[in-house]
């Protein structure tokens, strides 16, 4: 259980429902995408919580809701103990100074029209946290050499550098107006394996120097394993099991969790062959219409028990507040 005088942001049946509309000009809903459908959860200071699922289950779409880009539909989101969810445009913008955002794609995410050195010195701009030039570009060296780049790279464009280089632009970016938590967004998995531990080992040292909170979102369990605390697991927009780094990988509980766990590959083929994989049958159900009761039911291996498919399991402690899950027949 984390301690609440650490606790830096706290998430409350935070949903995320986007309407379906038809028509042209009187447009009519007809039904909403529950991409997030009630999730809790919390971040100490320092911490790092992994948040996995499938492509679709609303990771994104819940670090999107925490920065206020996209605005909840319900719940609440409390940030150094304060409701951050109807503050005001100008009152949130003094906030994004203490929560900034590592995003998937390290091209797309960057201005192809400004140089490295503009783009990383822009927040310090809008957040007036310098006053001369000469201290601008002194801390846009000091960032670029913080997340390994030469400062002589400072006039190139995005188009001018590598993968790994472009997603260290971004972490800079991010790093620059000092931030107590950073939401990662998939930030290594448009990259090459070998770049992808360069990029984590960063995220870990820049961690341990200024004390950030990271939620680091991916789809791959193995990706968070090193530099998560705590992970919680995400299907369909909810989230069905929570846990330390060390209880997940050593007993998960929902079989979702196990899926996921016994899709990781093994260098050895011999361990490999020897391991139990849980295999899912068919799609995952449309957010648009998700089944009854537990929506991981349809695919569930066990899914023996009648109330899977009328009761909605909720989270449940397991152990002493270290290892939470929501399944019926956990």
């Amino acid at each position: 259980m984390l301690n609440k005088d650490k606790i830096l942001l706290e998430v409350k049946d935070l949903k995320m429902h986007f309407p379906i509309t038809t028509g042209w000009m009187f447009k009519k809903t007809i039904g909403h995408v529950k991409a997030v459908d009630g999730i809790s959860f919390e971040i100490a200071r320092g911490e790092t919580l992994g948040l996995v699922g499938e492509s679709g289950c609303g990771k994104t779409t819940t670090g999107r809701a925490l920065l206020q880009l996209e605005r909840p539909t319900s719940g609440h989101i409390f940030f150094e103990g304060e409701d951050i969810t109807g503050m005001e445009e100008k009152a949130l913008r003094a906030l994004r100074k203490k929560m900034q955002m590592i995003f998937q794609d390290p091209f797309g995410s960057l201005n192809p029209r400004m140089t490295a050195g503009e783009i990383i010195g822009e927040p310090l701009q809008i957040h007036n946290m310098v006053h001369r030039k000469s201290e601008y570009e002194k801390k846009i060296k000091e960032l670029m050499v913080t997340v390994g780049l030469s400062p002589v790279m400072m006039e190139r464009y995005p188009h001018e550098f590598s993968g790994g280089q472009r997603q260290r632009i971004g972490v800079a970016r991010a790093l620059s107006v000092r931030p107590d938590l950073i939401v990662c967004d998939e930030p290594v998995s448009a990259l090459d394996v070998s770049i992808q531990a360069q990029i984590i080992n960063l995220l870990e040292e820049l961690q341990e120097k200024f004390n950030l909170a990271y939620l680091f979102i991916a789809h791959d369990l193995a990706v968070v394993r090193h530099i998560s605390n705590r992970i919680a697991v995400m299907y369909l927009g909810e989230i069905v099991e929570v846990a330390t780094q060390a209880d997940l990988y050593r007993n998960p509980l929902h079989p979702y969790t196990r899926s996921l766990l016994s899709a990781i590959p093994v260098p050895d083929p011999i361990v490999e062959t020897q391991r139990d994989h849980v295999l899912l049958e068919g799609e995952v159900p449309s957010p648009v219409n998700p089944p009854s009761g537990c929506k991981f039911h349809p695919r569930c291996p066990i899914a023996d028990f009648p109330r899977c498919r009328e009761e909605k399991p909720i989270l449940f402690e397991i152990v002493d507040g270290n290892h939470w899950v929501a399944c019926h027949g956990g």
